[in-house]
């Protein structure tokens, strides 16, 4: 795969990885990036047993523009919403609407902002109420994946080596990794080469170099890896029905290592947030 210089090229998804001037790009993505964190922060005391998912993505978009951003998604290949808000069976792109969350129920709020032309990309995962033990070690499994995933980031690693990290924890915890379904670089642009796949083998893939950009955003299921997409072309169900989790980070290569540019300045991004309340 080639890799050209963000600044010489096309702001689209050419297939080439952008290698990006820290100095610059790095500080509008950690801005972007904790507006975007600090959207599912404000959400944390929001989630409660019988709010509806339209009443949370509604609370978001108007965090999004009461902070000078835009939301990413919404008129993103005709999606209308926010936020993806995808609950238990759900493993991704669910669509806010009238559905009432319930005591018990685990849930992923996905957002991403435009803020000075960045974007931050961003999702975790929340409790409603007290949930079952199986859920709650999901989330623990979810969460550990995507930092064991972040932490092989360096100059010099491979993408198979992340994915190797995710696959090999997630599966030793008897957990499947969704396959459909990766992270991407972003920047300027939304979804951007490389794709980032959750599952590899040590040394195999592109090359990391200072300056790559992009998500890491781990799928889990406890049950079997299978996706279905329901009819409305966009929420993705586990077939088996088995609970999903999922947790985002957007990241920047930098010459000794990884910066993590959506971590929640209230501390919430790591698993059981509302216990903190």
């Amino acid at each position: 795969m080639n890799f050209i210089a963000a600044a010489e090229a096309p702001m689209r998804n050419t297939g080439q990885i952008k290698i990006h001037d820290p100095e610059t790009a790095f500080a509008g993505m950690m801005a972007a990036g904790q507006l975007a964190a600090g959207c599912l922060d404000m959400l944390v005391s929001e989630i409660h047993d019988g709010v509806v998912t339209g009443r949370l993505d509604d609370l978001a978009r108007q965090y999004v523009f009461d902070h000078g951003a835009l939301p990413a998604c919404v008129f993103y290949r005709g999606y209308r919403h926010t936020t993806c808000i995808s609950p238990n069976h759900v493993i991704c792109h669910g669509i806010p609407g009238d559905k009432a969350l319930k005591e018990g129920d685990i849930v992923n709020i996905d957002v991403t902002v435009i803020l000075d032309g960045w974007h931050g990309d961003t999702s975790r995962m929340y409790g409603v109420g007290e949930v079952p033990r199986k859920a709650e070690r999901l989330m623990d499994i979810t969460y550990e994946a995507l930092m064991r995933g972040i932490a092989t980031i360096k100059p010099g690693a491979t993408l198979g080596d992340l994915g190797h990290a995710i696959q090999s924890y997630a599966e030793a915890e008897r957990v499947s990794v969704v396959r459909e379904f990766c992270g991407h670089g972003v920047g300027r642009i939304f979804h951007d080469a490389p794709n980032i796949l959750h599952f590899g083998k040590p040394g195999e893939g592109p090359e990391l170099k200072p300056g790559m950009m992009f998500t890491v955003e781990p799928m889990l299921n406890i049950g079997a890896p299978g996706v279905k997409i329901l009819a409305d072309g966009w929420t993705a169900v586990t077939k088996d029905k088995s609970l999903s989790a999922q947790y985002e980070h957007s990241v920047g290569v930098t010459e000794n290592g990884v910066q993590i540019f959506t971590k929640s300045p209230a501390g919430y991004d790591k698993p059981h947030a509302m216990k903190r309340t």
